[in-house]
């Protein structure tokens, strides 16, 4: 039974161990499907959680929420050492910048 609105988020990487690709999804992480291409990597693991979400469905368990649909502020507190902390402060304060921007640009590298 395959979703019409599938909006979860999947990925396939190379997984040397199993010298296979692997489909992953972001929002069920423990399952996943081995396969010879990318492709039928990603055509598994969208029809195992598929058949999950039917199941959880049959039995009124509630399903994860996609990150595509969840609302994000832009803000998270991250908790670092005192002598991190300093040594942002004073890099930011050397390139003009707020210790938030530094910390944005240094993030998003």
């Amino acid at each position: 039974m395959r979703q019409k609105k599938d909006k979860y988020t999947y990925r396939v990487t190379w997984s040397e161990e199993d010298a296979e690709y692997v489909g992953l999804c972001a929002e069920f992480p423990g399952l996943s499907w081995l396969a010879k291409s990318p492709e039928a990597a990603l055509k598994g693991v969208r029809a195992v959680v598929s058949d999950v979400i039917a199941d959880m469905s049959r039995n009124h368990e509630p399903l994860p929420e996609p990150i595509s649909t969840k609302h994000f502020s832009g803000k998270f507190m991250v908790r670092v050492l005192p002598e991190v902390h300093r040594q942002l402060a004073i890099q930011a304060a050397e390139v003009g910048v707020s210790l938030n921007r530094l910390a944005g640009v240094k993030l998003s590298h």
